[in-house]
């Protein structure tokens, strides 16, 4: 049950602690005869401040009843006595409690007046130079705009991390830039919502067809189709939207994108004869994309074999194994050119190429890296070729602004240390990443690329290995034969059949896949609940946190991920409700949670058990809860061989995972893979999805459910189309797009 949003107010009594980063406070206020612990997100507080709070009281397992601050508004000072309650406890830099008494002593009730708009003034105190007067005041308006600022984008709606985020961008300036063009507020590193910018613009009075407003709009609509894997947009789509958007007409909103692209806040590319429209940064990222790949492509490696064949043929002896005609093609290829891709599915061999690839480059003397998109990815790649993987963002020594954007260490003028760099699960690297990643390649670098096209496309915009593959413009060798000894597990057969639009074979009960038939979703979640937690383990030995994993092609309903978590929880984690635990989104966490961390932080600093240290923690990453402190305000969470510090408020970037999406599993294999079907949303039960939950499974794959929804998604191929323009920037001719702008 929601509970009541209620005001308070009262004096500042203590400030139990202050993050500067992000505002976050704990603080005791004085409320008529008592007094409250608060929590919330109060930049620049201070003590004898007045503050009238609007929020909700919680009942903390550790720290007792305390108040939830949702809104504040807050005002400074009005008495002498009060003021210097305020100045002595360090509110202002250069005012210490001596300094305080002697400027309430001659100013009294008009001393923070005086240092507002008189600092001049302060110079009649003994002691402070005009140098110093000028600091003091500047610190205060600097705090005073905070406030104000705080106050003004708070009765817009804006909570106080919204309003803190606007603030760091936009600084003193803020609240004339909002006045002026409310959708400021929706630019990246702050990111209100167009609808939210909207509504307050309209309260201000703004013209529909005011110029910020139909730029404002038509940027929303292109910005927010990236999320959805676009890195452009059909110009007449683009202008469709905008006019039910905006409620202009269409003569309006061509004339703003006229506009825009004239003045290159978009890109316009003509793509077969049609016009699309580019953020900056996503036609920038795919064109050097392009660009770089295609002269990485017309390098002739430095180094080369004297006799390919002879050193493949030795690698078969070293190996004791025998290469077909595609995978010696494959290796050669790698040796003797500049850039290669790797395709194929389960069991096509990829994996014994790259061994031989490594092994042959490293035997010229060269030295090389391996990467994956994702820490599970990077681990897997490193126990399948004995050969240490990082992460592409570790690899790039990543670190995160303060807007949000992440800037790596690693670029043209300090590329990495390698003379070939193997990419695997290329299917999940999108055009920002891989911009990122050929700007940190010296040249002659060659560049293996290794993945599945038939696996779901990248979480970010682009589709890179697929507009790789489909220009032809670069070396590609698609491994198609299954190997006899991969033919005998019937995850990669079936995974083969349903990816070619054949229904799996599911009435074996001798082998690695099974379907077990439900018809309801009750019967469903008790039977995948059933098997995480005693059928499998019984049967195989398996830990359910680290072996088991359920995958669920949704978050909502019954059989989402959401349900599914809860209802896991409940039944895995013996603390579940017995100890303090934490709220983070839609869950309380627990010591012995199965969690997942849902965004790259690069802070959050770690120790791995052999005692080497490290920092940072990434999206997609899964391990357990050890430990909560509240006292310490810290989480400790186990990612395999290392033990992760968060602090509380970090820990709200992590979510439980007994029961994670498929999208969300991509570059992982678990031991056994539980998957529950039951009918859903139709854009996510397809054949692509189905095959991509299948893939995950490495020993065991159970499905739960109704076999008319296997089959369903068995034969629905229809694959959501993303436009891109890399494959058109490769196949170009002459300057790669300059000729096709306009």
């Amino acid at each position: 049950m929601e509970k009541e949003s209620v005001k308070i107010e009262g004096t500042v009594d203590t400030v139990v602690f202050n993050n500067p980063e992000n505002g976050w406070t704990v603080l005791e206020l004085v409320s008529g005869d008592e007094l409250i612990t608060a929590v919330g997100i109060l930049p620049q507080i201070n003590i004898g401040e007045q503050l009238r709070l609007m929020g909700v009281w919680d009942d903390h397992a550790t720290y007792g009843r305390q108040f939830r601050i949702e809104a504040c508004e807050r005002s400074l000072p009005t008495d002498a006595a009060a003021i210097l309650t305020y100045l002595s406890n360090g509110a202002i830099k250069g005012i210490g409690p001596s300094t305080a008494r002697k400027l309430v002593s001659k100013f009294g009730e008009k001393t923070l007046e005086i240092i507002e708009k008189d600092p001049d003034r302060l110079c009649e105190i003994k002691g402070i130079t005009l140098k110093k007067a000028k600091t003091i005041s500047e610190d205060f308006l600097r705090q005073f705009g905070i406030r104000e600022a705080m106050l003004f984008l708070g009765q817009h709606g804006l909570t106080q991390a919204e309003s803190l985020r606007a603030f760091k961008k936009y600084g003193s300036t803020l609240v004339d830039r909002v006045k002026i063009n409310p959708y400021s507020l929706c630019s990246p590193g702050v990111g209100i919502s167009f609808e939210r910018a909207d509504a307050i613009a309209q309260s201000f009075g703004m013209h529909y067809e005011d110029e910020n407003r139909l730029s404002a709009g038509i940027l929303h609509i292109v910005r927010h189709n990236t999320v959805n894997g676009h890195t452009c947009l059909p110009e007449k789509k683009v202008i469709a939207i905008a006019v039910n958007l905006l409620g202009v007409n269409s003569e309006t909103v061509q004339s703003a994108s006229d506009e825009m692209c004239g003045s290159f806040r978009l890109r316009r590319v003509s793509i077969r004869e049609k016009s699309f429209l580019f953020l900056p940064e996503t036609y920038e990222a795919e064109l050097y994309c392009a660009k770089k790949l295609l002269m990485m492509a017309s390098y002739k490696p430095e180094k080369m074999l004297a006799d390919i064949d002879e050193a493949i043929a030795g690698c078969e002896i070293s190996m004791s194994i025998k290469y077909n005609e595609q995978q010696k093609r494959a290796i050669s290829a790698a040796i003797s050119k500049g850039i290669l891709v790797l395709t194929g599915g389960p069991g096509t061999g990829k994996t014994t190429i790259l061994r031989a690839i490594i092994k042959l480059l490293e035997d010229m003397g060269e030295k090389v890296l391996v990467a994956a998109p994702t820490g599970r990815a990077a681990k897997r790649i490193s126990e399948l070729t004995d050969c240490e993987a990082k992460t592409i963002h570790r690899l790039l020594e990543a670190k995160w602004q303060d807007d949000n954007v992440t800037a790596f260490s690693r670029d043209e003028s300090n590329p990495l240390d390698c003379d070939a760099i193997i990419i695997d699960e290329m299917s999940m690297v999108g055009s920002l990443l891989m911009r990122s990643l050929l700007r940190a390649l010296r040249p002659g670098c060659r560049l293996i690329m290794v993945g599945d096209t038939d696996q779901l496309p990248s979480v970010g915009s682009g589709n890179v290995l697929h507009d790789i593959i489909e220009s032809g413009k670069l070396p590609a060798v698609c491994l198609e034969e299954v190997f006899r000894q991969a033919q005998s597990s019937l995850i990669v057969t079936n995974a083969h059949r349903i990816i070619h639009g054949q229904y799996p074979d599911i009435s074996r009960r001798d082998s690695d896949f099974f379907f077990l038939k439900k018809d309801n979703p009750f019967d469903i979640k008790n039977t995948v609940v059933d098997l995480c937690a005693n059928r499998l383990p019984k049967a195989y030995g398996f830990s359910p946190l680290w072996n088991i994993q359920v995958l669920t092609p949704s978050h909502k309903g019954e059989l989402g991920t959401v349900e599914l978590n809860r209802r896991m929880q409940s039944r895995l984690n013996p603390a579940f409700e017995q100890s303090d635990g934490i709220r983070s989104g839609a869950y309380t966490l627990y010591a012995g949670d199965k969690v997942m961390q849902i965004k790259n932080n690069y802070d959050i600093m770690w120790v791995r058990d052999d005692g080497t240290e490290g920092d940072g923690v990434f999206n997609g990453d899964i391990g357990i809860v050890e430990n909560i402190d509240r006292d310490d305000d810290s989480v400790i969470v186990r990612f395999d061989n290392r033990r992760a510090f968060y602090t509380l408020e970090e820990a709200g970037e992590l979510e439980l995972a007994y029961a994670v999406t498929v999208h969300k599993s991509q570059g992982s294999e678990f031991e056994a893979v539980v998957m529950p079907l039951y009918p859903g949303p139709g854009q996510l039960y397809y054949r692509n999805l189905l095959y991509t939950a299948v893939t995950r499974a490495r020993q065991y794959m159970i499905m739960v459910g109704n076999q008319s929804v296997l089959t369903h998604m068995v034969d629905n191929n229809i694959v959501s189309k993303r436009y891109t323009g890399l494959k058109h920037f490769l196949m170009n001719e002459g300057p790669l797009g300059e000729d096709n702008l306009y």
